[in-house]
C-alpha cells in the first residue's frame, strides 16, 4: 500500500481517460489489481508529489500556471513496470517536458522545494494501471496491455492537487482557461 500524501496530477481527455479505465478494468476483472479504482483515482501524470504541502499555496500557483497553458498533446505509446507498479509512458516530447519543467520553475519562485524524483531532468512521466501487482501475475499482466491498441493519443486537459489515499481532490483547472474551475 503506498502511503499518503500530495499530487500534481495532468488529466486526460475524456477519450484518452477512457483508453486508461479499459485497462484498469480488465486487470481488476482478472483479479490483477483493482487498487487504482479502490482508491478512487483517476487516470493521470503524476507531475509533482511530496508528503507535505500547503494545498492554498499551491492553489494560486497551478492556476496561473494552467491559465498560461494549452491542452497538451499525448501519445500513451509505451508499456513498462517498475517494482511492483504497471504503467502506459506517453512518448516524451518536448512539450511534454517543457511543461514538467515551467511547472517546477513556478513552484520554485514560490519556495517550494521539488523532490530529487521530479525534477526535471529525472522525472519520468508514466499513467498508472495497476500497483502492488503480485510478482507471480507481472508477465500475465503485461500480455493483457500488449493486446491494447498502443499507441492511444489525445490530449492532457486539465491539472489539479490531489490528497491520496484514499484520492481526494483539492483543485483542477482546465489548460488554457482563464475563468474559475
Amino acid at each position: 500500500m503506498s502511503q499518503g500524501g500530495y499530487a500534481i496530477e495532468l488529466y486526460l481527455d475524456p477519450a484518452l481517460e477512457n483508453q486508461v479505465l479499459k485497462a484498469w478494468n480488465v486487470l481488476a476483472r482478472r483479479q490483477i489489481s483493482s487498487q487504482l479504482i479502490e482508491i478512487e483515482s483517476r487516470p493521470h501524470l503524476t507531475l509533482y508529489s511530496a508528503p507535505f504541502i500547503d494545498p492554498t499555496k499551491l492553489e494560486s500557483i497551478i492556476k496561473t500556471f494552467a491559465s498560461k497553458q494549452e491542452p497538451l498533446p499525448l501519445s500513451l505509446s509505451t508499456i513498462g513496470c517498475h517494482n511492483n507498479l504497471l504503467f502506459l509512458a506517453p512518448t516524451p516530447t518536448l512539450s511534454l517536458l517543457q511543461f514538467h519543467s515551467q511547472l517546477c520553475d513556478a513552484m520554485r519562485r514560490e519556495g517550494i522545494e521539488i523532490s530529487e524524483d521530479y525534477r526535471p531532468e529525472n522525472w519520468i512521466p508514466y499513467c498508472a494501471v495497476a500497483q502492488d501487482v503480485p510478482k507471480a501475475r507481472m508477465a500475465e499482466s503485461l500480455c493483457v496491455l500488449r493486446d491494447l491498441k498502443l499507441p492511444v493519443a489525445g490530449y492532457a486537459m486539465d491539472i489539479g492537487l490531489v490528497e491520496f489515499s484514499p484520492v481526494r481532490e483539492f483543485f483542477s483547472f482546465v489548460l488554457g482557461n482563464t475563468v474559475e474551475g
